[in-house]
């Protein structure tokens, strides 16, 4: 057994354009690290920040989110929903006291396979380079987690463009 860790890295590739440059790295047989399960998304402003926050609960060392590059969004503006959604959780991953850089926010268009096997395999090294995450094993109860809950619910109402 091999004592080098091997993060899990979970990315949520828009339709229109990442997951389509991971599928020409594909096709074109431009490797990229076997660490990283993508889950297809509509477009990268669909990604809540809860999906983020649950994948890191579950087990997953990083967080990607791929999308078409601003401006050439298939659903007009909703990347640059997904790039405040983005900086909004960086925010809240420090302040959990988490390193912000386990989550990324990769522009590919359709067309740029090899430049999505790149940012994948970057992310891979900068998470592997941070260690594993153990979110859950982690996890200190003080008894204060309703009143975490509850407050986090507040926030992120708050937060939200649209009012739900």
């Amino acid at each position: 057994m091999s004592d080098t860790f091997e993060p899990k890295i979970v990315a949520f590739l828009c339709n229109w354009c990442s997951y389509r440059a991971a599928d020409l790295a594909g096709t074109s047989r431009i490797k990229y690290e076997p660490n990283v399960r993508m889950i297809r998304v509509m477009c990268s402003g669909r990604v809540d920040p809860t999906f983020v926050l649950k994948a890191f609960a579950l087990g997953a060392d990083g967080v990607m989110i791929a999308g078409c590059h601003p401006g050439e969004c298939h659903y007009l503006e909703q990347n640059y929903k997904a790039m405040r959604r983005y900086h909004l959780l960086r925010h809240t991953l420090r302040s959990m006291g988490m390193e912000e850089n386990r989550v990324r926010l990769q522009w590919a268009s359709a067309a740029e396979g090899a430049q999505l096997a790149v940012a994948i395999n970057d992310m891979i090294e900068k998470v592997r380079a941070l260690g594993p995450l153990n979110w859950s094993s982690n996890w200190n109860e003080n008894g204060h987690r309703l009143e975490a809950l509850e407050k986090m619910a507040q926030e992120h109402a708050e937060a939200m463009e649209v009012p739900a």
